[in-house]
């Protein structure tokens, strides 16, 4: 993706900035962007852009604000899906955040504007740390914008622990300011801005479970369908970490009665790239009909030989009194950014309603180097 930081966009970007600034400089704008810049990979190519943008832009930064208002292309639809294209004004936010703090409105009014063409949710979190109280109104006013964008801004940049962003140490320690702008939220009619509000609650739940908790049994009384499928999405790490309290705000059964068999887990020798697949029959032996929330743990090996678990989800269940359910799923090691693959007996659990059900294990074989 760093290859969207080219030599043609860097021309674009100064061709827009020529427009809505004559005086803007772009022969020298564009060489001083592209010296260094396929050195550097996609966050570090956006600074160095930004750096560029600082040395042509108007030395004053409520002027060069102006410049980039005025140079914004068109807006973005509110479907949750940036795109390659937004990336391009990636460089634009970092400027804001960089060079923008000592001029609050300005930066401001510049963020409002880029994060309909791409996202603030970067660049606020600085603010929210220099100018808390400033700023957290702000997010209010915008949570009950007409735009869409704005809305999902209020949300998303006032996440505790946003990826990718430092961690908002405050909101940490006392997420009550966050969960009130939350609750002008919950109903939004635009699925992008409820998905952040779920996320936002997820990022909660990781510090104060009980909060979230009660803050989901609380919004599902009298709930919209769109409602609920906040709090399922909120509280999904919960739900995976197998938190009865949680399981049991979605309804799922306390204390489920079931009995596991027709275990096939094939093949049971794989390399890394490989895949396996898991089977297995779950019957419900109680009297009556149970809520039950399915998923599975594999506990991958690590470089040093021990093991961590990583929780998926299957599916949810209601059943009737001996009634059978067959489940299955595939586990591939394939190569991720986020999961090396290393060696040794992989155990696979079945999780209902947090209770944990040994299906079995697989080995990873070390993989054989092709001759040259």
């Amino acid at each position: 993706m760093k290859d969207i930081f080219s030599l043609a966009l860097v021309r674009e970007i100064a061709a827009e900035l020529r427009a809505a600034d004559t005086c803007f400089d772009v022969d020298a704008f564009v060489a001083r962007s592209m010296d260094g810049l396929s050195s550097l990979e996609l966050t570090g190519r956006a600074a160095h852009i930004a750096d560029a943008l600082h040395e042509y832009l108007p030395e004053r930064f409520i002027e060069a604000a102006a410049v980039i208002e005025s140079s914004l292309g068109q807006e973005l639809p509110p479907i949750g899906e940036i795109g390659r294209t937004a990336l391009r004004y990636m460089p634009h936010v970092i400027y804001v955040q960089k060079y923008g703090l000592d001029d609050y409105e300005a930066a401001m009014r510049v963020q409002a504007g880029l994060t309909k063409r791409f996202t603030a949710e970067f660049s606020i979190r600085a603010f929210l740390v220099k100018y808390p109280e400033r700023t957290y109104e702000q997010m209010l006013a915008w949570a009950d914008d007409d735009n869409a964008h704005l809305r999902r801004l209020a949300s998303e940049g006032m996440r505790p622990r946003l990826p990718w962003a430092p961690r908002l140490r405050a909101f940490q320690q006392d997420p009550r300011p966050v969960l009130e702008l939350l609750e002008r939220l919950k109903d939004d009619p635009v699925l992008y801005v409820r998905r952040s509000v779920a996320n936002n609650l997820n990022d909660i739940a990781k510090d104060h479970p009980a909060l979230v908790i009660e803050t989901g049994r609380r919004w599902l009384k009298d709930a919209p369908a769109e409602r609920a499928w906040i709090i399922r999405h909120a509280l999904r790490s919960l739900v995976a970490a197998g938190n009865r309290d949680a399981i049991h705000v979605l309804g799922g059964t306390q204390n489920p009665s079931v009995r596991l068999s027709g275990i096939i887990i094939t093949p049971q020798r794989i390399t890394p790239g490989e895949a396996t697949r898991v089977s297995f029959e779950v019957e419900s032996t109680a009297q009556q009909s149970q809520h039950l929330l399915t998923g599975y743990a594999v506990h991958f090996v690590k470089a040093n030989g021990s093991t961590r678990a990583k929780v998926f989800r299957l599916r949810t269940l209601t059943m009737q009194p001996g009634e059978k359910v067959a489940l299955s799923t595939t586990v591939s090691l394939a190569s991720m950014t986020t999961r090396r693959h290393f060696p040794g007996y992989h155990r696979i659990d079945a999780i209902i309603n947090g209770e944990v059900h040994p299906l079995g294990t697989f080995e990873v074989k070390a993989s054989i180097p092709i001759p040259a």
